[in-house]
């Protein structure tokens, strides 16, 4: 009777990424399988309170794990057209996008390449061309008065015809 009540983890994991794969709305590459039923069995596995050792073995080489930057800071920072990721070495015009495919945050970016708190994620070029177009159009000012300014200006002053001869 008992056996018939213990779950296997094996099983029930792989029935678990079986109906996973199974519902259409989840696309996963068949070299992405294996890991995911890694994954699944290791989740059962905590959850029933069977820790096994490789398990644990697999986690702590993870939290250790040192971060290489592709570049060096002052590299990144050189020019001012672009920032460069110092995760794949690429130049970005803005990095939050970037980060967040790699599932970061500013934040954790800088923490893990132990970057100042001021560390820029917009190049300074793209910063100040954004500023420019925000104040041109006159976001910033309050109500009436930044539509009448941008009226003001688009409105040109009559010209004077030449007299005819």
């Amino acid at each position: 009777m008992s056996d018939e009540n213990t779950l296997n983890p094996v099983e029930l994991a792989t029935e678990l990424t079986i109906a996973w794969l199974g519902n259409q709305n989840n696309r996963v590459a068949a070299e992405d399988v294996p890991a995911f039923l890694r994954t699944m069995h290791a989740t059962i596995s905590e959850l029933a309170g069977n820790t096994s050792a490789p398990a644990e073995a697999a986690d702590e080489p993870a939290s250790e794990q040192e971060f290489v930057p592709a570049v060096t800071v002052r590299k990144s920072l050189a020019s001012k057209d672009h920032i460069i990721s110092m995760i794949d070495g690429k130049p970005y015009k803005m990095l939050r996008r970037h980060l967040s495919g790699q599932g970061l945050t500013a934040e954790q970016y800088r923490e893990r390449y132990n970057l100042k708190p001021h560390y820029p994620m917009v190049a300074e070029n793209y910063s100040a061309a954004r500023r420019e177009m925000a104040k041109k159009i006159g976001l910033g000012q309050k109500g009436r008065a930044a539509k009448a300014k941008v009226v003001v200006t688009e409105i040109a002053a009559p010209r004077r015809r030449a007299k005819a001869a």
